[in-house]
């Protein structure tokens, strides 16, 4: 079975590249028995931070990016 190629271009979102290099960092830097574990902490402790009035990785990469 094949699928067809389209001549759609998708472009990763704004300040997702800094998001996942992030996670990479920490993921190389803790070295995690349970990565999916590791990665769902992570995002749930910038989701708090985020929602306490910190800083938002995702809006602060793309200032980076652009």
């Amino acid at each position: 079975m094949s699928i067809a190629s389209s001549n759609t271009s998708m472009r990763v979102p704004a300040g997702f590249r800094n998001l996942l290099e992030g996670l990479a960092r920490e993921v190389l830097r803790e070295q995690p028995t349970n990565v999916v574990a590791f990665a769902a902490q992570h995002f749930q402790k910038l989701l708090e931070q985020r929602e306490a009035g910190g800083v938002d990785p995702v809006a602060w990469g793309a200032m980076l990016e652009d």
